[in-house]
């Protein structure tokens, strides 16, 4: 279903003003262009006070917008497939699909997701949390279509970075080879590729756009394959005159993947680009449109500082300044941290893939620059290229969310850890994210580091133990090292255990309680709950999760004769498995065992304790979930 426009009336110059937007069946395509120009701003005035109230992706969705609705006025979503990378820009499509009052729900537990969900709307073709895979689909969706004989068009929106993977040009190879219709829009907000150069180049880019040029050439063709030996020279006149423009457009990349190539045109001017779009759909073949936006569009903070309000919490519309001013947090403790051993070892060098203010490695960026390297959304290379830093000697740390790290991990096995090389790789965004939901949690990686060997994994709980596993890191440790920590601050535990390995936080007799990292802390609040009720626990804190050290477990677990393990990661090979494997090579008999973890699915968005709620791993369900380990072990 589309949104339109309601509450129209009459300007007084012949014109049609559009007061609000609200959710009815009519069809965008019926708007005139100033209408189209009138939704937009309407929908950047919507967008700034939705986010500034739910937080979110605000500069991306305010760049796209004229291209939304110029979509929206060419093409039904709702049958017409439209894949978008990365999904961020995509909160005013979210409002032309039905979604305008479910926007005040936006990234919140139970409301609407910050990325495009097809079990929210059909107009959301594809799940996009993640980039540059959006071409990959299109071109899987157009062969789709074309082996089941039906009508659709099929379009992607990449940009913002998206098309600085090596999966897009992946994507754009095959798709221009293929010869499927499919639209490609690149959003060129600055920060995937270079500006265009030349005068004459922009001058001729504009000239072979006009609408005049554009009918011109869609009649030749026309008349050309009606006329006898028309198809002949066509093919002559088009040899000719595409040796002319390579020679001074700055399209020949696409081109040469076998794309129509159009562009670069003003992303803000909603009336070009759906006259573009319109163009690019009767071509039936590859079109890719070459759009230039500015991120942030229409607020002045956001356009000032795109990368701040890139992902944004709540904010004051008039300051731009945030509700709640930033907490000290993790990413900032390790760029912190960072400097100051690099200050005393030229040998450190950070590399980051186009996450370096997430990271916290703003400072070391500045201070450092000629030892700090943002490659792009390519966390595959960056981790190959740590690889042959540390293969010269080089100590390189590579800072990544713990989900963009899933990109990397082939790289991991075959170029770090086969040679056993000295790479540190500072994940954050461990365990359960928030908001930003299935597609951003952390809770994949104690999985699958796990399976690589020589790989050493360190948990700290708080600021002072992330300071010192990063010294251990780089000074204590061989071979490939991860350092994951949680998304924010610190809990109610802020102390430093001390060594590597597995410490006893406290001691008692009913029942073993294990934990690691933010998951301490709950683990913490049930002990005590568990205290009022007679019921005395020892706590046993993995500093250090592959290898592990069992021996303090199994000495706790000979005494309790009960075991439960809490952690915010998926079920398989989670450290509470592996745990029950080793006890059970021990020969150790337990009386009762759980086990309390994600399970084998996806946990959907929300704020980090209630999705801890939601899972069980919240104090008081722990707690609940402990009395039934007791209860089930009584003698």
């Amino acid at each position: 279903m589309a949104l339109a426009i309601s509450g129209r009336k009459d300007s007084g110059t012949g014109g049609v003003t559009i007061l609000s937007l609200d959710e009815l069946s009519d069809d965008l395509s019926a708007l005139s262009d100033s209408e189209a120009a009138e939704v937009c701003t309407l929908l950047r005035a919507r967008l700034i006070d939705t986010v500034s109230r739910t937080g979110g992706h605000l500069a991306s969705s305010l760049g796209a917008v004229e291209i939304i609705v110029a979509i929206h006025r060419v093409f039904n979503t709702g049958v017409d497939r439209l894949v978008f990378d990365v999904g961020h820009q995509c909160y005013a499509h979210k409002i032309l699909t039905g979604r305008n009052a479910a926007m005040e729900t936006l990234r919140s537990f139970g409301g609407i997701a910050g990325f495009p969900k097809p079990s929210e709307s059909a107009c959301d073709a594809f799940i996009a949390g993640h980039a540059s895979n959006s071409v990959s689909v299109a071109v899987g969706m157009a062969r789709a279509r074309t082996l089941q004989k039906k009508n659709y068009q099929v379009l992607a929106l990449i940009g913002d970075g998206a098309l600085s993977g090596g999966l897009a040009y992946e994507g754009l190879s095959d798709a221009g080879n293929s010869g499927e219709p499919l639209i490609v829009i690149l959003n060129d907000n600055g920060m995937s590729i270079t500006k265009s150069v030349g005068g004459v180049a922009e001058h001729l880019a504009h000239q072979r756009l006009k609408p005049q040029y554009l009918r011109f050439k869609k009649g030749y063709r026309k008349a050309m394959n009606v006329l006898p030996l028309g198809g002949h020279i066509y093919r002559v006149t088009h040899k000719i005159k595409t040796a002319v423009k390579e020679t001074l457009l700055p399209c020949s990349l696409f081109e040469d993947m076998g794309f129509t190539y159009l562009g670069p045109v003003d992303g803000h001017d909603v009336k070009g680009l759906t006259r573009l779009l319109r163009y690019a759909k009767d071509l039936q073949g590859p079109v890719l449109l070459h759009v230039r936006t500015v991120k942030g569009k229409g607020y002045i903070h956001a356009e000032r500082n795109p990368d701040r309000f890139h992902g944004v919490g709540r904010f004051c519309v008039e300051t731009g300044q945030p509700i709640q001013p930033p907490q000290r947090n993790f990413s900032a403790v390790f760029g912190e941290t960072l400097c100051m051993l690099a200050e005393q070892d030229d040998r450190i060098c950070a590399i980051t893939a186009a996450m370096q203010g997430g990271t916290g490695l703003d400072r070391f960026a500045q201070r450092f620059s000629e030892r700090f390297f943002d490659v792009g959304i390519a966390e595959g290379h960056a981790t190959a290229m740590a690889a042959g830093m540390a293969k010269q000697g080089m100590r390189p740390v590579f800072a990544v969310y713990s989900s963009f790290l899933q990109r990397a991990y082939d790289m991991l096995i075959h170029d770090v850890a086969l040679q056993k090389l000295h790479v540190v790789l500072a994940v954050d965004r461990a365990g359960l994210v928030g908001e930003d939901g299935e597609t951003h949690h952390g809770v994949f990686d104690a999985a699958f580091l796990d399976t690589v060997p020589g790989m050493t994994v360190l948990c700290p709980s708080s600021f002072a133990e992330l300071r010192r596993m990063i010294r251990q890191a780089f000074y204590e440790l061989d071979g490939p090292v991860a350092i994951r920590y949680a998304r924010g601050g610190e809990g109610e535990y802020r102390e430093d255990s001390g060594p590597m390995g597995s410490v006893c936080l406290r001691s008692g007799d009913d029942l073993t309680l294990v934990s690691y990292g933010m998951m301490i802390n709950p683990v913490l609040e049930c002990a005590r709950r568990l205290e009022e009720e007679g019921i005395q626990s020892d706590i046993v804190k993995l500093n250090t999760i592959t290898p592990l050290e069992m021996e303090p477990i199994l000495r706790s677990v000979r005494k309790t004769g009960r075991l439960l393990v809490a952690e915010d990661v998926i079920e398989a090979n989670c450290v509470g498995q592996r745990i029950a494997a080793a006890i059970l090579q021990a020969g150790i008999s337990l009386r009762s065992m759980e086990l309390v973890n994600l399970g084998r699915r996806f946990v959907t968005h929300g704020t980090v304790p209630q999705l801890q709620k939601l899972c069980g791993l919240d104090g008081m369900s722990l707690r609940e979930k402990a009395k039934e380990v007791c209860s089930r072990g009584e003698r």
